[in-house]
């Protein structure tokens, strides 16, 4: 029977918590993790009365980047401008690559470990879908990506915790420093997209700000 991905990544933080392994320890100085010492800073960047935060554990074919858009849209429509709202989308556990460079996507088949298909071919992507999408991406040519979005200001972040747990794995089981490639993962993380310690801390945190809850799913 194949392992359930979310229980494979629970059992990699607990036992690592257990063994006390180094290489899955949360390290929190600035140069461990670039920009996450101002993850707290950042919620301030948040605008508007109106705010929602998306918790996204899962890439589900890009609905919390749909979602996001719909929020902005139907906002606008009821008389909402985008300065008096914020749509903020954690990426964590299995979402994390939504984060990330095409060079990372293609480097380490995130299409495949991740189970995303690029919807123009159909087979695993090997880019990243959802930041610039092209023409098939989403359902409709309308929908936004996360440049974009970012443009109208949702604001995006992600998990480091997870980013530590999948990078440490994919190093392991291709031999390679876990330290290495890591900092690869961190370096491709597009512009404006910030690291926090942990998606649940972010959604805590968010929350605390007065944004609303919303699960990215389906």
């Amino acid at each position: 029977m194949k392992e359930n991905p979310r229980r494979k990544f629970l059992g990699q933080v607990i036992a690592g918590t257990a063994a006390g392994i180094t290489t899955l320890s949360m390290p929190f100085s600035s140069k461990a993790i670039p920009g996450s010492e101002d993850a707290d800073e950042w919620f301030s960047r948040a605008k508007g009365k109106h705010r929602i935060v998306y918790d996204a554990p899962e890439p589900h074919d890009g609905m919390p980047i749909i979602w996001s858009w719909v929020y902005y849209l139907t906002n606008n429509s009821t008389g909402t401008p985008d300065n008096d709202m914020t749509a903020m989308v954690v990426l964590r556990h299995n979402a994390i690559p939504l984060a990330m460079e095409d060079r990372l996507w293609e480097k380490y088949k995130f299409g495949e470990m991740f189970n995303i298909k690029d919807n123009t071919t159909g087979k695993p992507a090997v880019r990243n879908p959802y930041y610039t999408p092209r023409e098939g991406d989403f359902p409709f040519s309308e929908i936004e990506g996360i440049k974009t979005l970012q443009s109208r200001g949702a604001m995006f972040c992600v998990c480091n915790m997870a980013l530590k747990v999948y990078s440490t794995m994919v190093a392991k089981s291709a031999g390679l420093d876990p330290e290495a490639v890591r900092q690869d993962w961190v370096s491709g993380i597009h512009k404006d997209i910030q690291i926090v310690p942990s998606g649940v801390w972010a959604i805590g945190r968010a929350q605390e700000h007065g944004f609303g809850y919303c699960y990215a799913g389906g």
